[in-house]
């Protein structure tokens, strides 16, 4: 295996991995601003000095509307929500929030009990102990100091209207995937009681802004909170635009691609070269030291190394060439030249690389050369697995098919 040196300073080999990565998908007219995103999200939330890569750091939120050009690397947490009241502030500096997972409503009985009221008298009195029920939760908000409320769960309009007199702007229903999310970019604790406040507790961010996407008719656009410069610096969000659902999620399904790429290659910088001759060769190697062994193991041996072939072979049938010669003749050719990085070119004629016997054209390249590689992370994953899946269906003595024992 060979290594891909970069640096934080020279992540050009990683954008080259990258857009390679993306050149066979959706965004791939996009592919040079994609690759960035995806290298930049996976840099911002990786510790180089480690080889380590904190995937859940990286959030994808994908919103339709606009077109894949749009798609932009935020520095900070996304959330598919707006604020609860019309006439919030739309954007809040230096935020301090409160992360509740408790509603800001009055208790319920659990048990089926009713309460009836036969007057107007019991009736302000229930509503004054509401009033006082919530002005108390929302005063426990403004003495822990929070000037943001993120709320897991819902509140009605009376809570939301002394929310607004209290200038205290507020987020509901927000998800538990979410609310996890925001605690650990902005460094607070989620509180189950609103008892349990405390300066200690609130996370923290730099700006908090409500941004609208879509036409200017205030009715019909889409409302996004964005939290920017968090506690910790350490968590980004990738923002995937698109003309419809199936595009977005499509979009984020490639990018989650690229980025896995890259974490690979951050992890380890050891690739292989494509083509089939990373197969073909260990198919050489793995046959050379079965004649070692002695007794029967060395037939199981062979056997791996005939399963190895079947890669390239595909690769060749699929291509549309004769599998056998072509696999034979980039043997061949790494025996020959002692180059364990040919394998199979399937560039045209002019293009590739070609040896010629007579008048049979083989494709055999130097797949260094081409720049076809993948990750030794992402190959040793590929058989070991493979391999795992072959014992597991050794071990299933019997078959019960259907309709067997009727």
């Amino acid at each position: 295996a060979d290594r891909v040196e970069f640096t934080k300073d020279n992540l050009q080999p990683l954008m080259e991995t990258a857009k390679t990565t993306l050149n066979s998908k959706i965004l791939q007219p996009y592919k040079e601003k994609m690759a960035k995103i995806a290298v930049d999200a996976v840099i911002d939330v990786a510790d180089l000095d480690r080889n380590d890569v904190n995937f859940d750091m990286i959030r994808m939120e994908g919103k339709t509307g606009g077109s894949l050009e749009d798609t932009a690397l935020v520095n900070g947490i996304v959330l598919d929500k707006e604020f609860s009241h019309p006439q919030m502030p739309t954007e809040v500096k230096d935020a301090k929030l409160c992360i509740l997972t408790c509603p800001l409503e009055p208790p319920k009985p659990k048990t089926k009990h009713k309460l009836q009221i036969s007057s107007a008298e019991a009736y302000e009195e229930l509503y004054k102990q509401e009033q006082a029920y919530f002005v108390d939760m929302i005063q426990k908000i403004k003495d822990s100091g929070s000037n943001l409320v993120i709320c897991q769960w819902g509140f009605d309009d009376e809570a939301n209207h002394l929310l607004l007199q209290q200038e205290l702007p507020a987020v509901r229903w927000v998800g538990g995937v979410e609310i996890e999310h925001v605690a650990i970019a902005t460094g607070g604790r989620i509180v189950a009681r609103v008892e349990e406040l405390g300066p200690d507790k609130l996370g923290k961010a730099g700006k908090v802004r409500q941004v609208a996407l879509g036409t200017n008719n205030s009715r019909r656009q889409e409302r996004i909170l964005v939290l920017e410069d968090c506690a910790n610096q350490k968590a980004v969000t990738v923002l995937v635009r698109g003309g419809n659902k199936m595009i977005v999620e499509e979009a984020k399904r490639s990018l989650h691609d690229a980025m896995c790429v890259v974490r690979n290659l951050v992890r380890d910088n050891r690739v292989v070269y494509g083509g089939g001759s990373a197969e073909i060769s260990c198919s050489i190697a793995v046959r050379k030291h079965a004649d070692t062994v002695v007794g029967v193991d060395q037939y199981a041996i062979r056997a791996f190394a005939d399963a190895l072939d079947d890669i390239p072979l595909a690769l060749a049938e699929n291509a549309g060439l004769s599998p056998i010669e072509e696999v034979a003749a980039i043997k061949s050719r790494q025996v020959k030249e002692n180059c364990p990085t040919i394998g199979l070119g399937l560039m045209s004629v002019d293009q590739a690389e070609l040896k010629t016997h007579g008048e049979t054209i083989y494709h055999s390249t130097d797949m260094k050369e081409v720049g076809v590689f993948e990750t030794l992370i992402g190959k040793q994953q590929q058989l070991q697995l493979a391999a795992q899946v072959v014992k597991m269906i050794l071990k299933i003595d019997d078959v019960i098919s259907q309709g067997q024992y009727q």
